[in-house]
Order: C-alpha cells, then structure tokens, then sequence
C-alpha cells in the first residue's frame, strides 16, 4: 500500500482511518521519506492550528443577512434571460458566494476577537477516549473495574493493582501495557498529539506513529517517542528509568535533553531531569560512577565519579560522553573531550575549542559522525536510518519548530 509516496493518506492517519499494519507502514515510510514527512508536517501545523479555533454557532443577524442577499439575487430581473450567456449566472452566483463569505469571515472574526475565552472544544462535543483491555486482575478506571474491555476518556485514570495489568490502544498508532502497581491518566487524545501520564509503577510502549506524536509524562521528566519501543517505570519518589529496546526516545526537563537509542537506558530525578544516557551493557561500575556525576551535587564526588568513569568507558560509550560535554564544566569538560575525541576524532570543522565552549553547530556534526556506533547493534524499525533524528530536527521550519510539542 505504501510503497510509493503516502501524502494522499495523511488525512486518513491523523484521523485515525487507517488500520494499525497501515499505520505502521505510514509511519516507517514518513520516517525516511523527506518529501511525505514535510507534508506530513504542514498537514499536522495546520490541523494544529485549527484546533485552536472556537466552535461556535454563527449568531442570528448571519442568517438574515444572508437570507436578504439571496432573496435578492433571486427577485433582480434579467431582460432576454433565455438568450443571456451562462457565464453571466455564473458570475452572480460568484458574486453571491463572495458577499456570505465576506459576512461569515466577518461575523466570525467578530467572534473571536469579541470572545477570547472560549476554547477549542465545543462543549457538548464527547470526550475523547482510548480503547483499554484487562490483561488479568482487575484494573480500574476511576471507581469503575473492568470486567474485558474499558474506554479511558481524558482527565481519567487507570490503575493497577498487585494482581492486574491492562493494554491501553493508542489510537491508531501503538498499545501501551501497564504493569502490577501502575498509575496512568489519559491527557490529550489529538492528530497532532498523543499524551499519557504516569504517576507510579511501569508500563511499556510499542509505539510506529512518526516521532513527536505520543508523550508520557512523568515526575521528573517527558518522553517523547520517536517510533520506537521502551519500558517506563517510576518509582515512589517520581525518579524514573527508561529502557529502549527499538528506535529511540527523547527524556526532556526544560532545556535539558538526553536522546536514547535502541539498546541504551536513562534515568532521571525530581527538579534535575534526565541524566545521561547508557548502554545497558556497560559495566554496574561504570553506570553508579555516572549517576554521582549526573545526580550527586557536591563538586568533588562528581569529579572523582568522572575519572572513575572515564577510566572505564568504552568506544560504544561515546553515547555518554557527547551528552555529558554540556553537563560539565571547566577540566571536566575538557577530559570529556579527550576521552571522545581518542575514540572517533572530531570531523573537518569540528575544533577542540569549540566544543568546549559548546558551539552547537561543532556537536551537532560530531554527533552524526558517531550516531552509526550507536545504533549498529540497536534493533527494530530505525536499525538503520542513520541521521534521520537530526535531519527531521533541522528540516522543519522555524514556525512547525515552534508549534511542535515541547
């Protein structure tokens, strides 16, 4: 079905149309296709800004003054009307449509501007919900248990016990298992965003929508799917650990970012964000020396934590090194840089006194001479799409940029 350009089925998917094996073909398709994925992103700013629009009914004196114009159109004699040529209807006709259209864009610009308040949700429009199916136990949304099968509507929670799990259905584009001592609660159900949170307890995502779509939020951080596959889980003081086990997942906390890849792991605390990411081969010495030096805040520890660290790393382990250039300072840094570049030498263009003063471009064309270490074992369905991460970041324009979900 999709193995020519999908520009036609952009509607269909952001509404939900599509089968989920057609959803899951659109996506792999947007994810690698330059030309589908810039439609893909106007179609979703437009439907973006639409949904910012009230829904209002038009008022009263639309109506009549409409009425009027079109009963005069229809009362204005027109001599020899069986010889007048049909382009001069034609263009009364126009001449009509222009005039309701002129008063609807009129009336409605009246109505906006007069009623800033309203919302984008007509009021006795119904709630959007997810389709959710009791795995075993017997979880809950709100009070209610579910005997098979539940719909999550927004605003709504879905609990867990020690003895149940459930399957939440992601509209159409994935399913998200929730695990024993799980709290999620559906926030947005949209073409243009999909958003969970999770509160407490573990849940997995398998998730082919194109990346930016789906989000779960937790107490310390914001996952932002990027066609992939992972586990979530949050433990009772809302820190939290991602693993990936397909594609990749952006864990954010203001301007702190960590982008994790297939095969790779990140934590993240309350009030810091996420920390750095690892591969989860790595040994238990190196990933306790990184999380003194991501969470512990006495400057000696985190120094002496880096050196043990340092000492340890690995070539696949430029994955940690480049996210932590920016989380360091001064010396630190610097042995950063030292560490990376014995590893895979800094490209044409890309100077040491760049990075170190962290000039974005510099790390942005280190890190995509790198990123093939780290994907080359990574498994499922972006395996092998190389840069396409940076290049979606950076091919959209300033206003899509902007509009995105943080």
């Amino acid at each position: 079905m999709f193995s020519r350009h999908v520009t036609k089925d952009i509607s269909a998917y952001c509404h939900g149309e599509l089968s989920s094996e057609e959803s899951k073909q659109f996506a792999e398709h947007i994810i690698s296709c330059v030309k589908c994925r810039t439609k893909f992103e106007e179609v979703k700013l437009g439907i973006k800004l639409a949904e910012q629009l009230p829904q209002l009914s038009a008022p009263e004196h639309l109506w009549r003054n409409l009425e009027s114009l079109l009963e005069k159109q229809t009362e204005t004699p027109v001599a020899n009307a069986s010889l007048a040529p049909s382009g001069f209807w034609t263009w009364r006709v126009q001449f009509a449509a222009a005039a309701v259209l002129l008063i609807i864009a009129g009336a409605g610009a009246w109505w906006f501007y007069s009623h800033p308040s309203v919302g984008p949700t007509h009021p006795n429009s119904p709630k959007p919900s997810w389709l959710v199916r009791r795995l075993n136990g017997t979880p809950k949304i709100g009070s209610e248990t579910i005997s098979s099968n539940g719909q999550l509507a927004i605003g709504e929670w879905l609990e867990t016990d020690g003895s149940s799990r459930a399957q939440i259905a992601v509209g159409s584009i994935g399913n998200v298992d929730i695990d024993e001592n799980t709290r999620v609660r559906l926030l947005a159900a949209q073409p243009t965003e999909h958003r969970l949170e999770l509160t407490r307890g573990k849940m997995s995502a398998r998730i082919w929508a194109p990346p930016r779509l789906f989000f779960v939020e937790t107490p310390s951080a914001v996952a932002a799917d990027l066609g992939c596959a992972y586990t979530l889980e949050v433990d009772d003081n809302g820190g939290s650990v991602l693993h990936v086990t397909s594609g990749w997942v952006a864990l954010q906390l203001k301007d702190r970012e960590s982008v994790v890849p297939a095969g790779a792991s990140c934590e993240t605390q309350p009030g810091i964000g996420p920390g750095t990411p690892y591969f989860v081969d790595s040994t238990q010495d190196f990933r306790d020396a990184l999380k003194k030096v991501d969470f512990n805040t006495n400057v000696n520890s985190q120094s002496a934590a880096l050196t043990s660290m340092l000492d340890q790393a690995r070539q696949r382990d430029t994955l940690t090194l480049w996210h932590l250039l920016p989380r360091v300072n001064g010396d630190d840094r610097a042995r950063v840089y030292d560490k990376l570049a014995a590893f895979a030498p800094p490209p044409a263009g890309v100077s040491r006194e760049g990075v170190l003063r962290l000039d974005q471009a510099m790390l942005d064309a280190w890190r995509q001479t790198l990123e093939p270490q780290w994907i080359g074992t990574g498994k499922g369905l972006l395996k092998t799409k190389g840069d396409w991460l940076w290049k979606l970041k950076r091919g959209l324009s300033p206003k899509a940029k902007e509009m995105m979900p943080k």
